[in-house]
């Protein structure tokens, strides 16, 4: 690429920064380079899929073996979106048909009233597939159902969707569930029901006001009190404390409002999107190579803490998550904050793609990223490939892909 068609992209990057600040900027990641990554995941992935049963969905790879989940776990949506986005980054139509192939097992997801996670298990996939095929006939019922499901477990009370339905807690809801709300937003363009948007805004004001710190670090459960609708309770499940910055729980809250924003237009959003940005890049506990720690605060663990024998542990599934949010945060921000998230993007996906995370072909139990982290305190998924890490760096790499070919960066399912 030229320096004149990069500075007409960094244009395009800063709004309306001035041309002198888009000419001294240079993307660093080349379309060759891009690519590249992009084959080399597709290639990888055919190695999962020869190993995946035809109605399992992959979770991860542990002790050397392949761990496998039914289609009503969580991440079951990740794979096959995967595979969609791979084939939008490669043309290859034989990952296309893996993909929809596997949707025929997800469907039965759509009329699941017992998870807030159908953004996961449905956007990402028939999401996806509409997007990318069009075929509304086909997928657009699935979604629409699917989201009148989500949108049962919403409370008017709370002005909150219900996360989980288990434990000891009165109606609990975490920070991940940002991640659900596009699914909402994207379905009510789709139908032109409102209460998909209503709702999704709704949760999302609510969870700004309860679920953020002074400095702008999120909880990972809040609890409510189901009649009142009052946070009773700010507490973790998969954070180091209750008071401490669960590393994933960052990157949901960052990419959540970074989407919200576009979603909406409302610069409350934005401006919480920026601080929560803030918050992860200025943090003194970030490794230079912005692949995080599983816990900002994982340092304030006692020595003599035996729940914790792993506690330097990163965690590249929130890496792959900043990078995405970031990137799509640059289009929204001007000046040397678009170029700082821009570059701290590109840094990320620079790291990502080599050793010690990108797994070698033919290991890694078929998965593209390794040394993720699921849950340390409940000793689940440590030091691990995990599913949605892959998802997620892969659409980042898409979206850099889209940047240098002149196309709009984010590609919504509504038309």
């Amino acid at each position: 690429m030229k320096l004149k068609q990069l500075s007409v992209l960094l244009l395009a990057i800063l709004g309306t920064s001035t041309v002198v600040q888009a000419q001294t900027a240079k993307p660093n990641l080349s379309k060759a380079f891009i690519q590249q990554q992009l084959d080399a995941a597709a290639k990888q992935i055919k190695v999962l899929a020869s190993e995946t049963p035809a109605e399992k969905f992959p979770k991860t790879f542990e002790n050397g073996k392949e761990v496998f989940s039914s289609s009503s776990w969580w991440c079951s949506g990740f794979y096959p979106g995967t595979l969609l986005y791979l084939y939008e980054g490669t043309k290859d139509e034989g990952l296309l048909k893996k993909a929809t192939e596997k949707l025929t097992y997800l469907e039965k997801e759509k009329n699941n009233k017992g998870t807030h996670d159908l953004g996961f298990m449905l956007f990402c996939s028939f999401g996806n597939a509409l997007r990318l095929t069009g075929d509304n006939q086909k997928y657009g019922p699935v979604l629409s159902t699917g989201a009148n499901s989500l949108a049962s477990r919403y409370s008017p009370t709370t002005k909150t969707i219900r996360s989980w339905d288990h434990g000891s807690w009165q109606y609990p809801v975490i920070i991940d569930n940002m991640m659900n709300l596009e699914f909402l937003t994207q379905v009510s363009k789709m139908t032109g029901d409102k209460k998909f948007y209503d709702i999704a805004v709704s949760h999302a004001e609510t969870t700004l006001k309860n679920h953020f710190r002074k400095d702008y670090s999120s909880y990972h459960v809040i609890d409510y009190d189901k009649n009142t609708g009052k946070a009773i309770g700010k507490k973790t499940h998969q954070g180091a404390f209750d008071e401490s910055a669960w590393s994933r729980g960052q990157g949901w809250a960052l990419y959540g409002y970074t989407m919200m924003y576009r979603e909406t237009k409302k610069k409350e959003f934005l401006k919480q999107a920026q601080q929560i940005a803030k918050y992860i890049l200025s943090n003194p506990n970030l490794p230079a190579d912005l692949v995080p720690y599983w816990d900002f605060d994982k340092d304030k663990i006692a020595q003599s803490d035996k729940m914790y024998p792993n506690k330097d542990l990163r965690d590249v599934s929130a890496a792959a998550l900043y990078a995405s949010a970031l990137l799509e945060l640059s289009q929204y921000t001007k000046g040397s904050e678009a170029l700082n998230y821009f570059d701290k993007a590109e840094t990320i996906l620079k790291n990502l793609s080599k050793v010690p995370y990108l797994a070698p072909y033919g290991q890694n139990g078929g998965y593209i990223l390794q040394h993720s982290v699921g849950a340390l305190p409940l000793n689940s998924e440590i030091d691990v490939p995990l599913t949605y890490a892959d998802y997620y760096y892969v659409e980042a790499l898409v979206r850099y892909q889209r940047l240098l070919s002149g196309e709009p960066m984010i590609k919504e399912i509504a038309k």
